[in-house]
């Protein structure tokens, strides 16, 4: 599972039931009644977990939702061998249980969840959160160190770029899709400007080697921005005219976006995994 996140100082009461797979009461929970629209979140590493357009009225005395955020949490079987067990995807936190067939919603499903498990973020915040894709190398290093940086809620790694419609890591490395190894970086622009997170991604990686990163060589690692917007491609463009002036030969590449691929399982969070350090990765103060 994932655990990079920066994981939130939890109460006793809260570790109780996140870590130690206690539930809290029926009946008692901040969300049990509560139906704004917005998203829901992991309390422990504030990963986006339910939408509320998927929560229902289930009179079982916690919040209730038919269906997940693709691919924000796990079910397992729970410690009695009996019950599903939900936890985040990301950093293995308890939410709760899922029961099949009990004919709520036409999607059949209750993902049964504590309240004390989740945080709210209302629409009009939630929507507060911008998008932005850098290619800088192996997406292993560059995932690792943006998940590190204050302001970013999420990085994933994946793919853009290329001509091939759901490309598999083998077809990436081919260095024939057109592919690069991309990192989606989902940041509050509340604490952190666009401008601030492209210094950043040029003092993670090294912008002037042109056929790789380190001793990753193909086109796949080739160093490139993929710009949202012209305002992108503008503050881009000038860091890049700020560290030709400083004597950096630039090779990173500015790409106008196109579809992002998630890339497998296996890379997401890679070094964080393993315990390990980014090997061609790490910050150099260039501005």
């Amino acid at each position: 599972m994932k655990n990079n996140k920066k994981l939130n100082r939890l109460t006793p009461e809260e570790e109780a039931v996140i870590i130690h797979k206690a539930t809290e009461p029926p009946f008692s929970g901040k969300y049990y009644n509560f139906f704004q629209e917005g998203a829901y979140l992991c309390k422990r590493c504030n990963a986006p977990l339910f939408k509320s357009a998927n929560k229902f009225r289930s009179h079982c005395g916690w919040p209730s939702f038919d269906d997940v955020i693709e691919g924000a949490v796990k079910v397992q079987k729970d410690a009695d061998g009996v019950r599903d067990e939900v936890i985040c995807a990301n950093c293995g936190a308890h939410l709760g249980h899922l029961f099949l067939g009990e004919g709520f919603t036409a999607k059949n499903r209750r993902y049964c969840i504590n309240s004390i498990s989740l945080n709210f973020i209302p629409k009009k915040l939630e929507k507060s959160y911008k998008k932005a894709y850098f290619a800088g190398g192996c997406f292993w290093g560059v995932e690792y160190l943006f998940e590190k940086k204050k302001g970013v809620i999420e990085a994933k790694s994946g793919y853009m770029g290329g001509t091939l419609d759901n490309p598999s890591y083998e077809a990436v490395c081919t260095g024939k899709t057109g592919h690069y190894e991309t990192v989606e970086v989902t940041y509050d622009p509340q604490i952190l400007t666009y401008q601030e997170l492209a210094k950043y991604f040029f003092e993670i990686h090294d912008p002037t080697q042109a056929n790789g990163q380190g001793p990753d060589i193909g086109p796949q690692y080739q160093s490139a921005i993929f710009y949202n917007d012209g305002e992108e491609k503008e503050t881009a463009e000038k860091l890049i005219n700020i560290l030709k002036t400083k004597g950096y030969d630039v090779k990173t590449k500015l790409i106008a976006a196109t579809k992002f691929w998630e890339a497998e399982d296996y890379h997401q969070d890679y070094y964080s995994k393993r315990n390990k350090l980014p090997y061609c990765h790490f910050y150099q103060k260039k501005f």
